[in-house]
């Protein structure tokens, strides 16, 4: 009768291997060739590698599988595997069961490789999940101050045109009264009228802006924006600062979209204002084409006998022109500005007719 391996031949390699354990994060590759080596010399003495002596390899894999990329732990693990099995089996000299010596230390020493693998894929999801979020989180704030950007940029160009259209009206009306205070005295009341009504104007669109920030969410409580609908009274209020004003419509009205209606009236007011700053006296022209899919804006100016302020506006420069530009751009369209041979300006803006 054959004789089985002592007890105490095992114990100083379960020692070494369980020992070498505690180092399977900081050096896992080593842990697995040592925990390897011990489980292959206790099957070499003729022990039946189970579980329980397995235990400190299953361990080591487990924690190599879980850390390293799929290759390198196939290509080290199956050459363990095999080591540890050969031994067995050459190492069997009890007459132990073909099965429990060689489909056993197999199918316990792959399943925590298997283990550890399905581990790394789960944690490195989870790590490019949390990296998504904080992709995501980072994207929405950039996306917020860039809305908050915007929305300054757009209140400051409202507040731009509503206030320089309306001083400028009014610093031509005050000089047109002081004017007539000398010569015709019987008009000063009318246009006394006419300065009340601007600065009246004035105050109610600058409510209408400042509301803006105040009532976000309450729209209703604001008066709808100006479009070029309101033409007339727009040319009406320069006609009385002595700007003869001419408008000329070409092609077939067609329905604008809210913001390119706004951008359009916006446009031909900043233009009309500098004129009546830079070159009081003159007259003015507008030109609103209608074509298939664009409506032009072309404005320009003749001098006039009086002498124009002094100024050097070259392309860029100024927040009105740049104000035009930015309208124009915004609604998808196009702006140009310049000086003509004659002494004259003229403004240029296509903006899409959208349906």
């Amino acid at each position: 009768m054959r004789s089985s391996p002592t007890t105490f031949s095992a114990l100083p390699l379960a020692a070494v291997a369980t020992a070498a354990v505690l180092w399977r994060r900081s050096h896992p590759r080593a842990t697995v060739f040592v925990t390897a080596v011990c489980a292959s010399a206790a099957g070499g003495v003729g022990y039946l590698l189970t579980p329980m002596l397995l235990a400190p390899v299953l361990v080591a894999l487990y924690s190599f599988a879980a850390q390293e990329p799929p290759k390198r732990v196939y290509r080290f693990c199956l050459p363990v595997t095999a080591m540890v099995v050969l031994s067995t089996v050459f190492g069997d000299r009890y007459g132990h069961p073909w099965p429990l010596a060689t489909v056993n230390p197999v199918l316990c020493l792959l399943l925590p490789v298997a283990l550890g693998s399905a581990t790394r894929i789960r944690n490195a999801y989870l790590e490019a999940v949390e990296t998504r979020a904080k992709y995501a989180e980072q994207t929405r704030e950039e996306e917020a101050r860039h809305r908050v950007a915007e929305e300054r940029v757009r209140i400051a160009r409202e507040l731009h045109d509503v206030v320089a259209h309306h001083l400028a009206l009014a610093n031509a009306q005050a000089g047109t009264l002081t004017f007539l205070a000398r010569t015709s005295p019987d008009k000063v009341a009318p246009m006394v009228n006419q300065l009340a009504a601007t600065t009246s104007s004035a105050l109610r669109e600058l409510k209408a802006t400042v509301g803006l920030l105040r009532r976000p969410d309450d729209p209703d409580t604001l008066e709808p924006a100006p479009g070029l609908a309101q033409l007339p009274d727009l040319i009406e209020s320069f006609t009385t600062t002595g700007l003869d004003v001419r408008v000329t419509t070409e092609g077939r009205e067609q329905q604008l979209s809210p913001g390119v209606d706004l951008s359009a009236y916006r446009i031909v007011q900043e233009a009309l204002t500098n004129i009546t700053k830079h070159a009081p006296g003159g007259t003015a022209h507008a030109w609103l084409v209608y074509g298939h899919e664009r409506l032009t804006i072309t404005v320009t100016n003749t001098p006039g006998r009086l002498p124009a302020v002094p100024t050097r506006i070259p392309h860029g420069d100024g927040f009105g022109l740049i104000g035009m530009r930015e309208r124009a751009h915004s609604a998808g369209g196009s702006f140009s500005a310049g000086r003509r041979s004659d002494g004259g300006f003229t403004v240029t803006a296509e903006l899409p007719i959208l349906p």
